[in-house]
């Protein structure tokens, strides 16, 4: 949350608001938790920042999950993938936000955002779930010809 408030600030100091689009959120089999609201944020310097909303859907607390990005040029082409921890400690059917900066590989305005949890562990346990978002991903992209 702190580099995208830094980022927000930065961008306002400078005279100029950020460009918002939604990202396409993504999820596999009976997630333990789900991203339920993503924005792309391009401020006029820096790197695009997806801010994302993710809900533990369980009775139990989370100790953590990852959170993968895939970048799509406009045409469905695979461009990049980036993948962060999400917050530590997501309790039960709790809300938060956060942000994954999207500093792997150059953005172009009109590349398609999608978004995922692909992996959480449950607090106490060592297992883990996990799902491929890759092939979700893929198919969710609108191909153009």
């Amino acid at each position: 949350m702190t580099t995208l408030l830094f980022a927000l600030t930065t961008t306002l100091v400078l005279g100029a608001a950020p460009v918002e689009k939604a990202a396409i959120v993504v999820e596999g089999m009976q997630p333990p938790a789900r991203i339920t609201h993503a924005a792309v944020l391009t401020p006029s310097q820096g790197p695009p920042i997806v801010l994302y909303a993710a809900v533990n859907q369980t009775d139990q607390e989370l100790e953590q999950f990852t959170v993968t990005a895939f970048v799509f040029k406009a045409d469905g082409t695979p461009r990049a993938r980036q993948t962060a921890p999400g917050r530590r400690t997501l309790e039960a059917h709790e809300t938060k936000y956060s942000t994954i900066v999207l500093d792997g590989a150059p953005i172009d305005p009109t590349d398609i955002i999608v978004i995922g949890i692909d992996q959480a562990q449950r607090v106490g346990t060592e297992q883990w779930w996990h799902t491929d978002l890759r092939p979700l991903a893929e198919a969710a992209v609108p191909l153009k010809k």
